[in-house]
């Protein structure tokens, strides 16, 4: 893998400046540590910075929601804006009165669309910007984007000679995944750092913000979860192996969705037949942080192919998902499959597409 700086530009920042330039709060949701406190950093001349994960700012803030607010100059940026989600209503009610673009730039780690109390307060004011880890593009510094070149029927697919390096490559890029912070890390360390990551978000945001109880079983749930990535969900057989309530079980992955640790692929169903399966696929948001929790490593790529098959899977829907939050299309993805589509593992040997240089463009 190439060494990297964690300070790579990112593909969004032309469309946080745009929305800035127009709409009155703009707020960049993404995980923690995938750098969206160095992207609004970018935007700090004559703005006032407060981030709620300092402990006397969230303190007060928790406490006083609108005397906090008060002693904010504007423009301002309020980093991890999900601490303190009664923030948003005084936010409403200062935009409803000027609505003078880029008066705030928030950003939070839980997917606000997600959290039943603040919908409202969002609804007609805010532009979303979704921030997620740097992708194979970003870390290349590519200028052109696969996701546009797909759209516009303008990929050219090629069959280069068969390399093991350059499978080596793609399964490297795979478990390393996407975060800044480990760009320059080795392979050990950055597993160190996977687990260092789920600690503190298990403390900071499942523990503090959402107060479960049986910490044990959601991480046992999100192990679980880790095995099964790109697979159909199947709540049922999920609840017989972590033993938990059915309702539980949805609680806790709620949770992990919001905090953008796993995400839910829908069926597609424009034109729905009893032939497709309605089952959301689960996906890894970062296929670094499911091979970690999973215990894949490069070795499996010969000796468990079942495993990593769904792992690259997880890792290529990323890729493009991310991309989408960079172009003006209005795209929704899906998966589909019906009832008779099997997959398996041949064992002749087939011309390969060139997979890693195609998500770097």
């Amino acid at each position: 893998m190439n060494s990297t700086s964690n300070l790579l530009p990112r593909k969004i920042h032309r469309l946080l400046t745009e929305s800035l330039s127009y709409r009155p709060v703009v707020c960049v949701l993404g995980p923690r540590q995938a750098g969206k406190t160095t992207l609004v950093r970018q935007f700090s001349e004559g703005r006032k910075y407060v981030s709620l994960d300092d402990d006397a700012s969230y303190a007060l803030a928790k406490r006083d929601p609108v005397g906090f607010f008060n002693t904010l100059d504007m423009p301002c940026t309020i980093d991890e804006i999900q601490r303190v989600p009664e923030l948003l209503t005084t936010i409403k009610l200062a935009v409803d009165e000027d609505r003078t673009p880029g008066r705030f730039l928030l950003t939070g780690s839980a997917n606000l669309l997600l959290l039943p109390q603040t919908k409202e307060s969002l609804a007609g004011r805010v532009g979303l910007v979704s921030l997620y880890p740097l992708t194979e593009s970003e870390k290349e510094q590519s200028k052109s984007i696969l996701l546009s070149k797909l759209i516009s029927s303008d990929l050219h697919p090629r069959l280069p000679p068969h390399s093991n390096d350059s499978t080596s490559d793609l399964v490297e890029r795979m478990l390393f995944g996407g975060y800044p912070e480990t760009t320059q890390f080795t392979l050990n360390q950055t597993r160190r750092w996977h687990r260092e990551y789920l600690y503190s978000v298990i403390k900071n945001d499942i523990q503090s913000i959402f107060r479960i109880r049986e910490i044990a079983k959601l991480e046992l749930l999100l192990r679980v979860l880790s095995t099964r990535t790109a697979q159909l969900l199947n709540i049922a057989n999920l609840t017989k192996i972590v033993q938990l309530r059915r309702e539980t079980l949805e609680s806790y992955m709620s949770i992990l969705e919001r905090l953008f640790l796993i995400r839910l692929l829908p069926a597609w169903a424009q034109n729905p037949t009893k032939r497709l399966v309605k089952a959301p696929k689960l996906h890894f948001v970062d296929s670094g942080i499911a091979a970690t929790l999973a215990g894949y490593g490069p070795e499996d790529w010969e000796m468990n192919r079942t495993a990593i098959g769904p792992l690259l899977e997880s890792f290529v829907v990323q890729q493009l998902i991310a991309q989408a939050s960079w172009i003006d299309e209005d795209l929704t993805f899906s998966h589909y499959r019906d009832k008779e589509s099997r997959f398996g593992v041949s064992r002749s040997k087939r011309p390969q597409l060139s997979l890693t240089s195609s998500l770097m463009d």
